[in-house]
């Protein structure tokens, strides 16, 4: 729509000046003129921006959306003097940071309205989630809309660009200052438990961060008083050697003077600091959480306007009143021009939909040689350590990092055994015992150039770091419009082994696969396991690959199989492409007596063992790669036997397993001589330590031979 003259002004809600109390400071004649008229200048445009949505929410609330209103001394202080080579994490009500930094107000107003053409996501998420990638600006990978979730990405940022700095390998111009990286929260989502994780390990290793914490006092509708019993400043100080500052954050001066100061001081002695900065709430929670429907306050709040302390500032330096308001007139005509501008933007196409799941791989085929001659056998684990070794000699930009895989240990399987002795513990070590930060820190560490390899201990411990995986890692490339893809590779042991127990016995790959954006690999044999390590580590996106750590040394009864002939060391394949493991007879084919077991893992070497008994009439298809799934593989597995077993470790009902069952049946049924057979766990809700428990629960190679024995018999 289009704004006329006699529509309601963006200023309608006129400002008094009088409210503002006079401030005294020796500092802030260290602040030039030209920079608090800039700031000044943006604070009525945020004011006219925030109107003109309320003037307008016919068309502005279609999507939800939030203003900086009350909040902008802080931002802009920050936003003002953040430099290219920064990083910063802003939340939902950020706009002024935008700003601050340069972005122009239709750029915004494209996100406001889910235009193709806005700068962040491309219409996909919501208004002031940004990311940006441009040279001129600090950056800003993908944030989600989970509260908090955003201070362990971008405390991975600080921790690359420490590695990078101690490793040498920093990409910084000469002369350029050091980067910052930023986080920027709400006193509200201080209490999330990831936040602690994050500011624990920019305590622990150092780094150079900023929390920049806006405290209004409000979550949505809950009170401070009923969320926590200290500020975040206070919260800051049980974490030693983070330093903090308390501010008024409605007053531009103070808070640029402080923020300067702080920011030299992370640039030159690269540690971290806290800045809690209390300022006002003027606007509404978001549109769709209005301020009329519970705030009490909103006189209180309102003589803490920044904008009025700042006018009246200004006026003190002898500025005058009309200068001030040409400004405030200018910037009202200059955003309802940039309204317009933004309302003539397309819509996304439909097909835009379907771009940015994945970066593309530069692994597309089969590479290096499988099997050397007088090449070594060697065990499942053995192949993953050598894969590992070769990537940290050949990628100076690679790091390992987990639970217990540093120090003399080197991982509880020792699949990590003496690569910190090899590579130092800057670049393999042991991280607290935090999930969310392994995971969540590979956003941040791939942002500013790192090939993090990170480890969760056991598949049942990954729950913690499920929110990461699912907000902030799987999302970033698709919901940044393909700006941020992450490469991150984690290692996850897996699966039910000598009476692991109910803690460390599990599958939990159908969680993981129901997370779009994430590849998902699970190896049978030490051959797969190397190649598919390095295509993993080469991939651009997130791979989570699962290793079952009963085949770690092919010591289970039946599984020797999995030890194998080593590769060469530049031995790939290319994520995605299944394996004929065992082939059928074709004789057995032609004659309608085969069939094929569709499996991973565990279930390749039951079936080797239970195919014994039907020889040359099973064919054993590896999928190797869960997601991407082989489906022309299985397709053609399909139609050459027409009989299909599904064999997975996991709990069969409501498995990945019953899901390519389904989708077989309903794609397939025509090429089907049989019902899709599927053998898996039984539905119990953990696995028993007892070992005879434990037999009965899961498959093994008597169960899935009585499954091909019903099958066959069609």
């Amino acid at each position: 729509m289009n704004i006329s003259p006699g529509q309601a002004p963006l200023f309608s809600q006129k400002i008094n000046f009088d409210m503002a109390t006079k401030t005294s400071s020796t500092t802030k004649e260290k602040i030039k003129l030209e920079t608090l008229l800039t700031a000044y200048g943006l604070m009525c445009t945020e004011k006219a921006m925030a109107e003109l949505y309320e003037a307008n929410k016919e068309v502005t609330n279609k999507y939800v959306h939030a203003t900086s209103r009350g909040h902008e001394a802080i931002q802009l202080a920050l936003g003002m003097q953040l430099l290219p080579q920064d990083f910063v994490a802003p939340y939902y009500r950020d706009d002024s940071i935008l700003l601050g930094i340069g972005m122009e107000p239709y750029e915004l107003m494209a996100q406001l309205l889910a235009k193709r053409d806005d700068p962040f996501s491309g219409g996909r998420t919501y208004y002031s989630h940004p990311s940006l990638r441009r040279e001129n600006m600090p950056k800003i990978p993908h944030q989600s809309s989970s509260t908090g979730m955003q201070a362990i990405p971008i405390t991975g940022v600080g921790q690359g660009m420490k590695y990078l700095e101690e490793q040498g390998i920093s990409n910084l111009d000469t002369g350029q200052a050091p980067p910052v990286a930023v986080c920027s929260i709400g006193d509200g989502a201080m209490t999330e438990g990831e936040v602690s994780e994050a500011m624990q390990m920019a305590a622990l290793h150092q780094m150079p961060m900023l929390y920049l914490v806006q405290d209004n006092g409000w979550g949505i509708s809950a009170t401070g008083a009923e969320m926590y019993n200290q500020n975040a400043a206070e919260f800051a100080k049980g974490f030693k050697g983070i330093e903090t500052r308390s501010i008024d954050g409605s007053h531009f001066e103070e808070c640029y003077l402080t923020l300067q100061e702080v920011l030299k001081t992370i640039r030159k002695e690269r540690r971290p600091f806290l800045v809690h900065a209390t300022v006002p709430l003027l606007n509404h929670h978001t549109s769709g959480v209005r301020k009329e429907w519970y705030r009490t306050d909103l006189e209180e709040h309102k003589p803490e306007d920044p904008l009025i302390h700042l006018h009246h500032y200004l006026m003190e330096k002898g500025v005058k009143e009309t200068t001030l308001i040409d400004i405030q007139q200018e910037k009202q005509t200059f955003v309802e021009e940039q309204y317009k501008k933004a309302l003539s933007l397309d819509d996304p196409r439909p097909s835009d939909l379907f771009t940015h799941t994945f970066h593309p791989s530069p692994v597309s085929e089969e590479a290096g040689t499988r099997k050397p001659e007088g090449g070594e056998e060697v065990m499942m684990v053995d192949a993953a350590l050598h894969a590992v070794e070769n990537i940290l000699k050949e990628y100076p930009e690679a790091l390992l990092y987990g639970q217990d895989v540093g120090g003399n240990l080197g991982g509880v399987f020792r699949e990590a055994a003496l690569l910190t002795k090899k590579f130092g513990h800057k670049r393999v070590f042991n991280t607290p015992i935090q999930e969310a930060y392994i995971i969540g820190s590979t956003v941040g560490m791939s942002a500013v150039g790192c090939k993090p390899i990170v480890e969760i201990q056991f598949a049942d411990y990954i729950w913690p770091g499920l929110n990461q995986l699912y907000a902030e890692v799987s999302r970033s490339y698709y919901l940044s419009n393909g700006k941020w893809p992450v490469q991150s590779l984690i290692r996850v042991p897996i699966g039910a082994y000598g009476s692991g127990g109910p803690y460390h016995s599990s599958s939990v790959e159908s969680a993981i696969l129901s997370i779009r954006g994430v590849k998902v690999v699970y190896p049978s044999n030490a051959a797969d396991m190397k190649g598919l390590m390095r295509a993993a580590f080469l991939d651009p996106n997130p791979v989570v690959m699962f290793e079952h750590k009963g085949l770690y040394w092919g010591k289970v009864p039946g599984s020797k199989a999995s030890r194998t002939i080593e590769p060469s060391d530049d031995y790939v394949i290319p994520l995605g492409k299944a394996n004929v493991y065992q082939a059928a007879s074709e004789e057995a084919i032609e004659n309608g007596e085969s069939c094929v077991v569709i499996t991973y893992g565990m279930g390749v070497h039951w079936t080797i063992n239970a195919s014994k008994a039907y020889p040359g009439q099973v064919e054993i298809l590896d999928l190797r790669t869960l997601e991407p799934l082989d489906w022309p593989a299985i397709e053609a597995a399909v139609k050459r036997h027409n009989k299909v077993l599904l064999l997975t470790e996991e709990v069969q009902m409501n498995s990945f397993a019953e899901s390519i069952a389904g989708r077989i049946s309903s794609e397939l049924f025509e090429q089907l001589d049989a019902p899709v057979h599927i053998l898996g766990a039984a539905p119990m809700p953990a696995i028993p330590l007892n070992s005879v428990l434990e037999a009965t629960m899961l498959p093994n190679a008597e169960k899935v031979q009585a499954k091909l024995e019903a099958l066959l018999s069609y």
